[in-house]
This record gives structure tokens, C-alpha cells and sequence, in this order.
């Protein structure tokens, strides 16, 4: 028996330091928020409805029709007055903007954002190891990382990326980079910056798929701060969970429903087609299915089989999840079956809070149909779209923003980020909240006067002689419409 014993000691030995390098690693590869810091922009740059009009009647190629269409949209979009704009486009500059209109308007938001999440967490630049910027539409030589860090004088050795042309999700594809450089580097603070340029990709034509971008689309971005070091576990705000990535582009009309290009005359603008909701529950059909057993309960899992196993029973012994989601129609929405495991799995179960992409309200919808969310479950995203309309890849900022504001983020509780675009992509984390949170953040001003009763937006009410018949039989000179 003591040889025995001798003999699997050092078995014993092996194991227990196995099993205890493991944990420790796996410690160290913990993801922590400590801070995010939205952009609030300049008060001179909010487009109220006026500011608009005043935008879309410079396009002067632009017929009765595209105004009407134009007019119907903004009432429809769920965008409110307080939305903000680049300067370049204000100052009518949309055709011919210049290279330092784009850096200003980058400028502005990553630095204002930076400069606050710095004093926020009282971590200086130089304790920085990772950086990483994503904006879609702008490339420039130096990098924005290397701007960054010009700016702040960081460290030579800081790992610096670049993520161009990833759409309104790569915020979380650039903290799903931060977390896997994690695994390699103990110890490091990292940074991802989301935001968007907008001003000099504003569409001049006259394709209504191409101007619905200008209708959605508006000023924003963030700026996040993650760690994995143990020693500031204590002041995070949120802890990484769960990531799931998932790619649709091999589908020709999911790659194409959400596209950079020229139209017919030219011009280039971001097109959006009517595949683009159904692109979407597609997309976040296959993301669901790889995450849902990652972080629902156990127990619904096994209602789920039992209640898949009864409906196949009805349906020729095929079990197959699906749910009533919603794609853009002809002329209008329209109800179709999808397939995907949202509609038969109970997602509260294991999740508190659901931070959806403020996309528009289409996408909104549509996600919320698919996952039986309830209007209190969609009003951050409802919200965050009124005030702010879709920031792109900065919009899920806000989102949280409004949950943290309203004091809805409780410890203990999980948070689901749904995160949409062009690619097209799926991209989805799961957060859990480390403490209590109340912070007002870029929300301090306006919180105390939502959620509104009614988000229809003005246009309707000062415009609506737009869709008055005569004008139809008429000439109609819109360039003294406003001065």
C-alpha cells in the first residue's frame, strides 16, 4: 500500500497543480468593464426638423415623390427632434467635404470620449496595453490608433488595431478582440473606441434605398475601458460572460441588404434593402442556437425538448424552433415564418436586461417579436433611437446608457448586447452586472423626461402639405420653402 501511495503521489501532485494553474488562468482571462464614456456632441450641431428640411431641399435633383418618401420616412423612422449631425453636412458641405472635415468630426468624438473615460477611471494613457478603434467608413494613413496615440503619447509597445468596414456590430467584434488578447497578456488595461463618419458619406442621389441611411443615421460614439487584472475587479461596473460571433455572408442577399456603393448616377451613399430585417433574423437565428445553451437555465432547456418533441409530433415529426418575425414587404410589413430558436426558448429565464441595437425601428421590432420581448424590454432601444437615432456601431453605448440612467442595472443581474451589421453579421455578448449602477451619464439631461407617450416625429405635422394632391399638377420651386 505505501508503494501504491508513493506511486501516485506525484499522479496526485499533477493534477492538483494542473487543476490550480487552470483556475488561475482562466482568472486571468476574466474580462472587466471598468468604464464607458458615450459622445454628447456640441449643442450647434443638433438637427431639429427645420435643420433637416433645410438639408434635404440643398439636394435639388430630388422630386415631389422622393420627398414624399423622404417625409413618410422620418414620421416613421422613430427619430426625434434632438438628434445630432457632423458639421460638414449642417455648413452644406455634404458634396465636396474635405479630408479635415473627417478628422474633425473623428477627432471630436474619440478624443472627447478618451479624455473623460481617462478622468473617469484615473488610469492614465501610458497604462494602456491594448488599443483598439473601429470605424467603418474611414481609413486614414497614420491609423486612428495611431493617432490616438500621438495624441496621448502612449507606450511604444502598446498593441494597437484597426477594424474598418465591420458595420454597426463591430463594437463588440472589437471587445471580442480585446478579450482574446486577454488570454495571451496578463494584467493589461485595454481600450476599444466605436464610433462612425458620417460626414463625408452623406448621399447626394436620388435612390431611395441609399437615402434611408440619411434618414437613420446620426453623430455618436464610445469609448470603453476593459481590464483583466484581478486587482481592479473591484471597481468594475460589468464582467463579460458570454461572446458569439456569427458571420451570414456567404448568403449572396444577406451580404447585399446592407452595401457601400455608387448608384446608377454616381453618387456613393450605404444602401438598405428590403432583405435587410430578414438578413437580420437569419442572422440572429444561428447566433442564438450557438448561444442559448451557454446562458439559459438548464431546466428551460429541457422544456424546450419536451415542448419541440410535442410540436413535432403535429408537424410530420420535424422538430423545428421557429418564430413569427418580420420582413420588409412590397409596400409594407408583412408576417413570415423564420426559423429560429428564439421563439420557443424563454430568454428571461437567463437574461435581466436586453440591450438592442438601435438600428431602427424595423430591426427593433423585429427583434422583439422573435424573442417575445416586452415593451419594457424594447424602451431603452426605443429610446436611444429617438434622442440619439442610429450611431452605428456606438449605438448599444447609449442603450446601456438608458438602462444605467432609469437604475434598472442591479447586481447579479445579465445583460444580452444584440448587435447588427453589414456583412452581414450577428454579434452578441453577454454582460453581468458587478454592482449597482445609477451613473446619468450622456443621459443626464433629458433621463427625467423619458420614456415618452408619443415619438412621432414633427416632420408630419409641419410638412404634411407635402402629400397634397395639387402639388402633384404644379411646378413648385422648393428652394424658397426655406431660407
Amino acid at each position: 500500500m505505501d508503494l501504491l501511495f508513493l506511486c501516485l503521489l506525484p499522479f496526485v501532485f499533477y493534477s492538483f497543480f494542473s487543476l490550480l494553474k487552470l483556475i488561475l488562468q482562466r482568472r486571468d482571462q476574466s474580462c472587466y468593464m471598468l468604464a464607458y464614456e458615450c459622445f454628447m456632441p456640441q449643442e450647434d450641431t443638433k438637427l431639429n426638423t427645420d435643420s433637416a428640411v433645410k438639408i434635404v431641399l440643398r439636394n435639388r435633383k430630388l422630386r415631389l415623390e422622393e420627398l414624399r418618401f423622404l417625409l413618410k420616412t422620418m414620421v416613421s423612422s422613430g427619430i426625434g427632434e434632438n438628434t445630432y449631425c457632423p458639421r460638414a453636412i449642417l455648413e452644406g458641405r455634404e458634396e465636396c467635404p474635405s479630408l479635415k472635415d473627417m478628422y474633425e468630426e473623428i477627432d471630436e468624438i474619440m478624443f472627447d470620449t478618451l479624455d473623460n473615460l481617462f478622468k473617469k477611471t484615473g488610469i492614465s494613457p501610458s497604462e494602456i496595453d491594448i488599443l483598439v478603434v473601429n470605424v467603418s467608413l474611414f481609413s486614414p494613413a497614420p491609423s486612428l490608433t495611431a493617432r490616438i496615440i500621438n495624441r496621448y503619447k502612449m507606450r511604444e509597445n502598446v498593441k494597437a488595431f484597426n477594424l474598418a468596414g465591420m458595420g454597426c456590430s463591430a463594437s463588440v467584434v472589437a471587445i471580442d478582440v480585446v478579450q482574446q488578447l486577454f488570454k495571451t497578456y496578463k494584467n493589461a488595461v485595454g481600450i476599444v473606441v466605436s464610433t462612425e463618419d458620417l460626414g463625408a458619406h452623406w448621399y447626394c442621389g436620388t435612390d431611395r434605398t441609399m437615402m434611408l441611411s440619411n434618414c437613420l443615421f446620426r453623430s455618436g460614439g464610445c469609448s470603453v475601458m476593459l481590464t483583466n487584472k484581478a486587482s481592479l475587479k473591484e471597481r468594475a461596473i460589468l464582467k463579460l460572460k458570454h461572446m458569439e460571433r456569427t458571420q451570414y455572408g456567404a448568403d449572396d442577399e444577406a451580404y447585399n441588404c446592407c452595401i457601400h456603393e455608387e448608384d446608377e448616377q454616381g453618387y456613393l451613399g450605404h444602401r438598405l434593402t428590403k432583405s435587410l430585417v430578414k438578413s437580420a433574423a437569419q442572422a440572429l437565428t444561428v447566433n442564438l442556437q450557438a448561444m442559448a445553451p451557454k446562458i439559459l437555465p438548464v431546466w428551460e432547456m429541457v422544456r424546450f425538448f419536451f415542448a419541440s418533441v410535442r410540436y413535432s409530433g403535429m408537424k410530420k415529426r420535424e422538430m423545428v424552433p421557429f418564430f413569427t418575425g418580420l420582413v420588409l414587404g412590397k409596400n409594407k410589413m408583412k408576417k413570415t415564418k423564420v426559423n429560429l430558436l428564439g421563439g420557443g426558448l424563454n430568454f428571461k429565464t437567463g437574461i435581466e436586461h436586453f440591450c438592442v441595437h438601435p438600428g431602427g425601428r424595423a430591426v427593433i421590432d423585429g427583434v422583439g417579436k422573435g424573442l417575445r420581448l416586452s415593451e419594457y424590454d424594447l424602451e431603452p432601444a426605443r429610446m436611444a433611437l429617438h434622442r440619439w437615432g442610429n450611431t452605428s456601431c456606438g449605438g448599444l453605448w447609449y442603450v446601456l446608457g438608458y438602462m444605467e440612467a432609469k437604475k434598472r442595472l442591479k447586481k447579479g443581474d445579465r445583460i444580452l448586447m444584440i448587435s447588427l451589421g453589414a456583412g452581414f453579421k450577428c454579434n452578441n455578448c453577454v454582460w453581468e452586472v458587478m454592482r449597482d449602477l445609477s451613473d446619468t451619464n450622456v443621459w443626464k439631461d433629458c433621463i427625467e423626461s423619458y420614456p415618452l407617450q408619443n415619438i412621432s416625429n414633427p416632420f408630419k405635422d409641419k410638412y404634411e402639405w407635402i402629400n397634397d394632391e395639387y402639388l402633384s399638377f404644379v411646378r413648385f420651386d422648393f428652394s424658397r420653402i426655406v431660407h
